[in-house]
């Protein structure tokens, strides 16, 4: 989806609630902690993306949160976030497993 759409601002609202968006593997918890598995065609996209997309998509990503945060902007290399990721999703097609991300 935001590699067919490329765009540093955020998608209107009533495009965000079009978007199939991933399956929940577990609730939120009354404690913030939450599990959500990611798309198999977004895991597929970062799998096969090349340098220049991945650099791409982390200046659109560095644009997005510096205009979310601005100086709080966090201070991790978003480009070596993205191919980290990407490496985790071509070992995940490669297996034919899937992407999940917790948070809290």
């Amino acid at each position: 989806m935001y590699f067919e759409e490329p765009s540093a601002e955020a998608p209107p609202v009533e495009q965000l609630l079009g978007w199939a968006w991933p399956e929940w593997v577990t609730a939120p918890l009354n404690d913030g902690v939450e599990v959500f598995a990611l798309p198999q065609r977004l895991t597929r996209a970062l799998a096969n993306a090349s340098s220049a997309e991945l650099e791409e998509l982390a200046g659109r990503w560095t644009t997005r949160v510096r205009s979310e945060d601005g100086d709080d902007m966090t201070d991790d290399d978003l480009l070596a976030v993205l191919q980290g990721v990407a490496r985790l999703a071509a070992s995940a097609v490669d297996t034919g497993g899937g992407l999940y991300s917790w948070s809290s």
